[in-house]
């Protein structure tokens, strides 16, 4: 897949300031920003927590025409705006009537803090398949976690109400494990230009910054039209 080229920014968007995810390198990943399993990739290494993380943050019919894809930080103040705003018209609208098909690509940015526990505590619950759950629960509660000096007894408490085996999401949050995913998906993404949050990409068509649904409707009819059809 060519390698993608975000547009200039225009509208509101939370922009690195570091160049480098929290406590991790930002290198390797594919010039798609896509997760492994939407690209027939599996995380390197066998193990299974990974392949099922990676796996879980996709959602929609694998039929769909059109992927959708959000490269998000969850300490993001825009991509929460975006989360509130936009999100739950794309699920109804595009996504449970089998349209769109969307993948969620974690970048979080050195300065929220708590932007890699965040995506640790997310991805950890996506190995036991409940990322989108987990993904919500995250963005409704920022205004409590974002200010915190240390929120992940806040993230235990949240992981728990989404309905996660609490004794293997802790295991899998203090073994670090899941950053190899995290940090593979911030590669991908700098290396198809992302540098803020949140950006999109509706088939190879980028958006950046929390735009409103109807370009998103736009964006995705393009991309429909382009999609080869149906055998």
């Amino acid at each position: 897949m060519r390698k993608l080229v975000v547009v200039a920014l225009l509208v509101a968007a939370c922009k690195s300031s570091d160049g480098n995810a929290r406590g991790a390198p930002a290198s390797g990943g594919s010039t798609a920003a896509r997760p492994a399993a939407a690209q027939a990739q599996v995380a390197t290494g066998d193990d299974a927590l990974l392949e099922q993380a990676d796996r879980a943050r996709i959602q929609g019919d694998s039929a769909a025409p059109v992927w959708l894809v959000e490269v998000s930080d969850f300490q993001c103040p825009f991509c929460k705006q975006w989360h509130d705003r936009t999100y739950p018209d794309i699920v109804r609208e595009y996504i449970r009537p089998g349209i769109v098909r969307m993948a969620y690509v974690n970048f979080p940015l050195g300065q929220h803090q708590h932007a890699m526990p965040a995506a640790e505590a997310a991805m950890c619950a996506a190995a036991q398949n409940k990322f989108w759950p987990m993904h919500d629960v995250l963005f409704n509660t920022q205004d409590r976690w974002a200010q915190l000096p240390d929120a992940r007894a806040l993230f235990d408490s949240l992981a728990r109400t989404v309905g996660v085996d609490t004794a293997s999401w802790r295991k899998c949050v203090s073994s670090g494990v899941t950053q190899k995913l995290i940090n593979a998906d911030r590669g991908r993404g700098l290396q198809a230009g992302v540098g803020s949050t949140p950006t999109f990409f509706v088939g190879s068509e980028p958006i950046t910054g929390a735009a409103p649904i109807e370009e998103f409707r736009k964006a995705i009819e393009r991309a429909r039209a382009k999609a080869p059809a149906p055998r």
